[in-house]
């Protein structure tokens, strides 16, 4: 293979399989660089689930990296006090959140402790929709490097990590010097090739309903948005584990919905099916009627159940010319907000080890020393969502994450740490677009 392009540039061919926002937050990030990138998507249309994210602030570095502006995010920071934040700057470091009794349906606010280091904000409820289509705004319109070709309709049947091909359904085999999978957690077709045989996802036996209403102003919601701009839960006391939370996307005017709930089942086959109102209404009996005002509000899309699981750690997320990016490498639960965030990190770190002028031969090299970077970061969030669900089961709400430092989850530098990594191994680094 050779050890530049035609254009005798340096910079080489990499194959993308998956077109979510791992795989082009990771596309966007070797773009930058002046590779040639491809993102090989199945969808013949390709749209994102329509539900809110909360994208803290590890994540929101490495977006700001790529110049991705918040204000395209359209996001409700996650802060202090609504009223007064300039005034009181102190306040912006706090996170705050709103748990709600469920008997007598009175707000209490929770004030989590500084983390050193953090911005003024420490994340943004998006909606999944606006992060993606920011994303694939940057990388597949002008700027730095040639833009990245998304290709919809592109079933990938299977790839060889060693010779850095992939298979596509049509019969087109795709040659690449890089070959990212990043084709999520349920099926990962690269997955299965790097590893060797098929890993499953783990059922947690935790699923829950979602959904995005229309949030209009009404006097019985307005306990949605007094005081602070946090999420507002309700969590039982007694009993099975079952929990709401909520809190406003899109500049304030969508209204993200979660219900969890205990769900011993034991085989999943359908990880996603479709709910109704009445489903909702049904499974949480017993709360306090005030939440049932929500569901009056207009639907932006549909109710799904979700079962939560996490995918166990992988004995390997590289070989030869293929590496794991995002859920296909590290899978995890929702309970620390960090999904999203780790396939973001992933992409930054990406973009740092494979600037422009890495050789083809450099690939192999470059891809352990990334696995070396991001594996034990994925796994500590892995373990840390399931201690933070046996925590909730156990204390009934989002207190202060107890089992993992705050520091080390929200006030970690990815592209820093990554710039440093570079030089410890490979010398002096290129100029970083």
């Amino acid at each position: 293979m050779s050890d530049t392009n035609s254009s005798g540039s340096g910079v080489f061919q990499v194959s993308v399989v998956g077109g979510g926002i791992a795989g082009l937050a990771a596309a966007l990030a070797l773009r930058r660089n002046g590779h040639h990138v491809q993102v090989l998507e199945a969808s013949e249309d390709k749209t994102e689930i329509g539900a809110g994210l909360n994208v803290p602030q590890n994540a929101l570095r490495v977006l700001d990296h790529f110049g991705i502006s918040r204000e395209s995010l359209q996001g409700i920071p996650f802060l202090g006090v609504r009223s007064n934040i300039l005034l009181h700057p102190r306040s912006s470091n706090m996170k705050q959140a709103v748990s709600i009794d469920n008997d007598t349906g009175e707000s209490t606010t929770n004030r989590f402790p500084e983390v050193n280091g953090l911005e003024r904000s420490v994340g943004l409820f998006c909606h999944r929709a606006d992060l993606y289509e920011a994303l694939k705004r940057v990388a597949t319109g002008e700027g730095d490097g040639p833009s990245v070709k998304l290709r919809l309709g592109a079933k990938v049947l299977s790839c060889n990590p060693e010779a850095g091909t992939v298979y596509l359904n049509n019969g087109e085999v795709v040659q690449a010097d890089l070959v990212l999978g990043a084709d999520g957690g349920h099926n990962s077709v690269v997955r299965t090739d790097i590893v060797g045989k098929v890993q499953k996802i783990t059922y947690s036996g935790v699923s829950c309903f979602r959904a995005v209403f229309e949030f209009l102003e009404r006097p019985e919601l307005r306990w949605l948005t007094e005081e602070v701009t946090g999420p507002r839960t309700f969590a039982s006391k007694e009993g099975p584990f079952r929990m709401l939370l909520m809190f406003l996307c899109r500049g304030g005017k969508l209204l993200n919905f979660v219900g969890f709930y205990d769900d011993p089942l034991q085989d999943v086959e359908d990880w996603s099916p479709k709910a109704t109102r009445e489903d909702i209404i049904a499974k949480f009996k017993g709360f306090h009627p005030k939440f049932l005002s929500v569901l009056d509000l207009p639907s932006h899309s549909e109710i799904l159940k979700w079962r939560l699981g996490v995918l166990p750690p992988l004995p390997t997320w590289i070989r030869g010319r293929a590496a794991l990016v995002g859920d296909s490498a590290h899978a995890t639960l929702p309970f620390l907000a960090q999904g999203a965030a780790m396939a973001i990190e992933d992409a930054g770190a990406l973009g740092c080890l494979f600037p422009a002028g890495t050789k083809p031969r450099d690939v192999p090299e470059r891809l352990k020393v990334y696995q070396d970077l991001r594996k034990e970061r994925g796994e500590f969030v892995n373990i840390a969502t399931v201690e933070q669900l046996k925590h909730l089961k156990s204390r009934g709400a989002f207190g202060r994450v107890h089992t993992v430092g705050l520091d080390r989850l929200y006030g970690y530098n990815t592209i820093n740490t990554a710039q440093q990594c570079y030089e410890k191994h490979f010398g002096s680094r290129p100029l970083a677009n």
